[in-house]
């Protein structure tokens, strides 16, 4: 993909890494012999791989990391490349970019904004509080390894594999007749890359080593069996490149020859070679480039010869395995595993593959070991691997959506230790933003930082008002802060980052400012990130996402000061001051607003959402502590729309995690899996290349499995139809708990809890409505446990103890457990998508004329039904998709109240006696639409319907009852027909409204 520099976006209008461009399609055909080669079966298809190399293509070379240092490896049979990166290797060097003109002119952008002249304040913002530069500066590559091997014709048996349990890149093939092998991986504990050749026939190893690269370089031999690449990172935005690097390269071989003249390595008639790489830099610190990186360059790779290969591979595994080995996934394995790797992304949403969704999963996982580790820099948006002088959006830290991202699987998929650069990063932010703070707003104290920074800690307005002027990136940062401290619990990790919160939380005691009309305390000026509420204005005051931040960090502060036993008048007018925030608010369309004032976006499917900040990552918005917002976020998602780029599909993910509908979820999964979205080596595909949508997803699946952000541990809370059985080892939850979980037929067989503190742990499960048991794995003690609701109970647990949950007659949900529609609305209150997918809805008041009121009791033939006691506008039905229902009794028939929308539906369920007896039956409806029908017993019929835009329609709906005649035993359950998994435009659903046992 070609590159595109910061001035190119911000012609294009995408100048934020929210940005986006035309997908570059590629394809890949499935091979009917295709078998997983034995080393990806081994690594229990935790690994990508592919049967050529990747020629040219960086998006189908294989990425290894180190955290530091990065290289992609393309395995091709004439020439290896490994491209290479070092993570200090920035263009530029230290620089202040505030501009002292900020503060003079902050008070007329307010007035021009509180005049709701928008465009006039963005004009005095780029006029006046753009920093100096106005651009921040790119992340860089060192260069490429070159290995020539000479001709490939006639190659065979070519494997290629990234194993990701041992995170190694292996390439194979068969060349007349000898069997070649390259091992590469990048070692954390000797921080160096490691490259073994090795061959079946003595003497049949030969090639030359070269290293070449964009930057302003020097190549050179140090000794007889080295070459060397020094260099300095490139000038850019007006400030001069300053970072130095040394790259070596050095061979030994067994068998053979090596020699080293004029920057050429040469390796003759070998039967194995080491071939170990180190990077040295000169970048000490955001302020300091001073560093001796020829000598970092000479030790590292000194020591690491001093080691043979299998120790150097020893200990890299171990560190590694350390990390990853903390969580394993199991969702099943089909025949399309069998497949390559880039055949499965090509093919994923026309089979049933899920296994890829694990290896998505734990594909994230490895990108984050190997791109942040304790003391290396932050993973920025192309992680470390970058192969330009002038990546896309200069491949830097973007803060109002994609740093942050990158660290949601932190935590929660057992990483913490990958989250520490962050830390590092807001501490030097708190130093560097304090300077902006004073001199661009006046600010007696705090500091500040905007939507983008860089290794040199840029803390100032950049790319423009309209994507650059927003104020809460050091806030949404230092919210991070808390956040981790809820899952380690460390008060030593607490005090030393609590300075960098207080100071965020400073800056906007100093400067909020009370919105006019309303009389809150706001942002101004500031915007929803990269959005216009009118033409070409996106500058605003108080926007929905800056509240939602400041609310979790004002709450996070003066949380950590009380724990910390500091601060007290701090605490208080924190707490004050976030009591004068503008509370979330529904528009008119149902929706959360994403401006103080209900204004209508102007890219209604934009891909930001950021005003569901609050749902997540935040917990401001949940589904049984804020229904009504929660049903608000709902429609927002509804109206932003599914489409989107990787990055935004990935946020999706989350949302619909936390909205607790698995199969929604799942839907973005499958269209993120697409080769529009993810390259053919599982890189996320803003496009281009952008690392944040990666570790999204990982996020999204452990969302999916386990949550934990309103005070309890939240088992399987999105669980869709498409992972029925599985088992997930090692998930974290906030409060200490590493938690494991094996599920069958949709539901948890099993709960490992493992508590790091003492206390008592909340638990919400659907198998905890049935007869629950808890015990000490280790004694087989019984825990005190207390139910707290049908599906939550208290358990009083030690730390360091393993407990196991398990829950014998497992009661099935109920039917109002299982809704999984908005159906019904008020005539007030007509969405689109809320009955029938295309924006026809019941009404609430004429089914009420028909007799049908929520809560109220409704006979036919013989049955008595109670109708979903729901308030209008929140889900009512249950979409048959092939659940289980918890039904129970004894009589003569079964009843329904359902109906089918986009035609009569029909399908085969079941009814589960308590002897563990079935019995099918098949369950049919006419469409809702007028009649009654034929082929239908009416049991409801209202006057009148809702359509779009709510307008009235003088048709009548009309409601079925079916009756089943049933066994007079006990029934336990009764399995739905699988006709749909929710309601869509042209796609013939059945809604089901009530079930009951009569007769």
């Amino acid at each position: 993909m070609s590159d595109l520099t910061r001035r190119q976006a911000l012609k294009i209008g995408a100048a934020g890494a929210g940005g986006a461009l035309l997908p570059v399609p590629w394809t890949a055909a499935a091979r009917a012999d295709s078998v997983a080669p034995p080393q990806v079966l081994a690594a229990g298809d935790m690994a990508l791989w592919y049967d050529e190399g990747a020629g040219t293509d960086w998006l189908r070379a294989l990425p290894i990391g180190n955290g530091r240092l990065g290289a992609m490896v393309f395995g091709n049979v004439d020439t290896e490349r490994l491209q290479l990166n070092e993570d200090t290797v920035w263009a530029g060097g230290p620089h202040d970019p505030s501009n002292p003109r900020g503060a003079g002119a902050l008070a007329e952008i307010r007035r021009l904004v509180n005049a709701n002249q928008w465009t006039q304040a963005q004009d005095l913002i780029n006029q006046t509080m753009m920093g100096n530069p106005g651009g921040q500066l790119a992340y860089q590559t060192v260069g490429n390894l070159r290995l020539a091997f000479g001709s490939a014709s006639g190659a065979s048996q070519y494997d290629r594999t990234l194993d990701l349990t041992t995170a190694t890149v292996t390439t194979s093939y068969v060349l007349n007749g000898v069997r070649y092998q390259r091992e590469v991986f990048a070692s954390a504990p000797d921080q160096v890359i490691a490259m073994r050749l090795t061959a079946d026939r003595s003497g049949s190893i030969s090639f030359t080593a070269t290293f070449d690269s964009p930057q302003r370089t020097t190549v050179s031999s140090p000794d007889g069996t080295t070459i060397g690449l020094d260099g300095v990172s490139g000038n850019m935005e007006g400030v001069t490149g300053a970072v130095r690097f040394l790259a070596l390269a050095n061979a030994t071989v067994t068998g053979g020859s090596v020699s080293s003249s004029g920057g050429t390595l040469r390796v003759t008639n070998a039967t194995s070679v080491v071939l170990l790489l180190s990077i040295g830099s000169s970048y000490v610190n955001y302020r300091n480039v001073g560093g001796d990186y020829q000598g970092n360059a000479r030790q590292r790779l000194t020591a690491a010869r001093a080691s043979s290969y299998d120790q150097l591979r020893g200990r890299h595994v171990a560190d590694y395995q350390a990390l990853f080995n903390r969580v394993s996934l199991d969702l099943g394995r089909t025949s399309a595993a069998d497949q390559t790797t880039d055949v499965r992304i090509a093919q994923h949403n026309s089979v049933n593959d899920p296994q890829f969704s694990a290896l998505l999963f734990q594909y994230g996982r490895y990108l984050l070991i190997s791109s942040s580790r304790p003391g290396t820099q932050p993973a920025n948006l192309q992680g470390i691997w970058n192969d330009s002088l002038t990546p896309s959006w200069d491949s830097k830290y973007t803060i109002n959506a994609n740093l942050p991202m990158n660290y949601w699987p932190a935590n929660t998929t057992n990483l913490a230790e990958c989250h520490n650069p962050v830390f590092d990063m807001v501490r030097d932010l708190a130093v560097a933003g304090a300077r902006t703070a004073q001199v661009q707003y006046g600010a007696a104290s705090g500091w500040v930082t905007h939507h983008n920074t860089d290794a040199w800690r840029a803390t100032a307005v950049v790319d423009g008002a309209f994507w650059g002027m927003w104020q809460t990136g050091g806030a949404w940062l230092s919210t991070l802060i808390w956040d981790h401290y809820l899952f380690n619990g460390d008060i030593e990790f607490l005090r030393t980052n609590y300075p960098a919160m207080k100071g965020a939380a400073q800056f906007f005691l100093n400067t909020l400012v009370t919105e006019p009309t309303l009389g809150y305390l706001v942002t101004n000026p500031s915007n929803s990130p990269e959005l216009s509420h009118h033409a070409n204005a996106s500058v605003c005051a108080g926007p929905t996402m800056d509240n939602q931040i400041l609310r979790d960090l004002f709450d996070g502060v003066a949380r950590a000061s009380e724990i910390l036993n500091v601060d007290s008048t701090f605490r208080a007018q924190v707490r004050a001051t976030r009591d004068r925030l503008p509370p979330m608010k529904i528009g008119s369309r149902g929706n959360i607003m994403e401006w103080l004032y209900d204004w209508v976006e102007t890219e209604p499917n934009h891909r930001h959402i950021s005003h569901l900040y609050g749902l997540a990552p935040s917990n401001q918005i949940t589904k049984r502590g804020t229904p009504q917002l929660f049903e608000a976020a709902r429609r927002t998602l509804a109206l932003r729309g599914d489409d989107g780029t990787g990055w935004s599909l990935a946020w999706k993910i989350n949302f619909w995690a936390r909205m607790e509908e698995g199969k929604r979820a799942h839907d973005l999964i499958r269209y993120l899996a697409t080769t529009a979205r993810l390259a053919p080596n599982m890189f996320d595909l803003h496009p281009p290349f952008q690392i944040d949508g990666n570790f999204g997803a990982t996020a999204g699946i452990a969302e999916m499995l386990l949550q934990s952000h309103i005070g309890e541990l939240h088992i399987l809370p999105a669980l869709p139809p498409a992972w029925p059985s599985g088992r997930v080892t090692g998930l974290r939850g906030r409060g200490g708990h590493t938690v494991g979980i094996t599920w069958a037929n949709g539901q948890a067989t099993e709960i490992l809890i493992r508590p790091d503190r003492a206390g008592t742990v909340r638990l919400r499960s659907r198998i905890l409505t049935g007869t629950v048991t808890v015990v000490d794995t280790a004694d087989g003690t019984t825990p005190r446990t207390t139910r707290i609701d049908s599906d939550l109970i208290d358990v009083t647990v030690s730390a360091g103890r393993t407990y196991r949950v398990t829950s014998s007659g497992v009661a099935t949900p109920t039917l109002e457990q299982s809704f999984s529609n908005v159906g019904i609305t008020s005539d007030s209150n007509t969405n689109v998508g809320n009955f029938d997918g295309g924006g026809a809805s019941l009404s609430a008041q004429a089914l009420a004329q028909a007799g049908a009121s929520p809560g109220g009791t409704i006979s036919r033939n013989g049955v008595t039904f109670r109708w979903p006691n729901v308030s209008s506008g929140v889900a009512d039905n249950a979409i048959a998709s092939g659940q289980t229902i918890g039904v129970t009794g004894t009589g003569s028939t079964l009843g329904f109240l359902l109906t089918g929308t986009y035609g009569a539906v029909s399908g085969t369920g079941t009814v589960v006696y308590a002897d563990g007896t079935r019995q099918t039956f098949t369950l049919s409806t006419p469409d809702w639409y007028g009649g009654p029908h034929s082929g239908g017993t009416a049991a409801i019929v209202s006057a009148y319907q809702n359509r779009p835009n709510n307008q009235r329609q003088n048709t009548a709906a009309c409601i079925y009852y079916v009756g089943v005649t049933l066994q007079n035993k006990a029934v336990a359950r009764v399995e739905l027909p699988n006709i749909s998994a929710r309601p869509a435009a042209n796609v013939p659903t059945m809604h089901i409204f009530a079930i009951a046992i009569g007769g």
